[in-house]
């Protein structure tokens, strides 16, 4: 397969939520792995890369270039309804830390020079908020507790392809990403906000090599 990355840094805290919380702690908890590194998971990444994709069909539909896009949208992401079989050319690996600083931490785990508990307060913090009735003051029994991963993060993810990707996939692909702006539980209310880059196999920045391209075929 060939494969590129998806990197990501956030620029207000955000909750890759899990689903649930810690009984006494939090009302929501960030998903995590064993040595308390919070992660999105790959499945929901390509969700937000697939959405950002239908909000440019849309955009271009109305200026009627939908078509010319629309089979390449299908072949990367799969088309609506797709079965678990059919979901696209591109896999979308879970979102983590750098591996160098992954690597570096889970020595330290595994030697018990760090907890995981230790590795996750540092990485995150908790915050409070509670819903307001109609004359401004707080809702009974509305204030809930979640866990934030930090400003300042950076996560990456690995983009494979089960064929080489033709110039016009990537154009589209980078249009996403740089499309895709906040994550989490609460994006749709300015929470989660993030900037995101697509880097070649080396490592080398090409997101705007790509949505040049992308730009100047919207613009024929």
């Amino acid at each position: 397969m060939t494969a590129y990355k998806l990197q990501f840094d956030l620029r207000s805290a955000a909750t890759f939520g899990r689903g649930d919380g810690v009984a006494g702690l939090v009302d929501e908890e960030v998903e995590h792995d064993g040595d308390g590194l919070p992660f999105l998971r790959g499945r929901t990444l390509k969700g937000l890369l697939a959405e950002e994709c239908a909000n440019l069909l849309y955009a271009l539909e109305l200026q009627q270039q939908a078509d010319r896009w629309l089979q390449t949208a299908y072949r990367m992401f799969g088309q609506p309804g797709s079965t678990i079989e059919d979901t696209g050319m591109l896999r979308v690996g879970d979102a983590r830390l750098p591996e160098s600083l992954r690597a570096a931490i889970k020595m330290a785990v595994s030697k018990g020079e760090l907890a995981a508990d230790e590795v996750l307060e540092s990485l995150t913090a908790i915050r409070r908020q509670t819903s307001m009735n109609e004359y401004g003051a707080p809702e009974k029994g509305s204030l809930r507790s979640l866990r934030v991963v930090l400003p300042g993060t950076i996560f990456e993810a690995t983009l494979e392809f089960a064929a080489e990707p033709d110039p016009q996939t990537l154009a589209l692909l980078a249009a996403c990403i740089l499309a895709w702006r906040r994550a989490g539980i609460g994006r749709n209310r300015g929470r989660g906000r993030l900037r995101a880059r697509l880097l070649d196999g080396n490592g080398i920045d090409i997101t705007e090599r790509y949505f040049r391209a992308f730009a100047g075929e919207v613009a024929r």
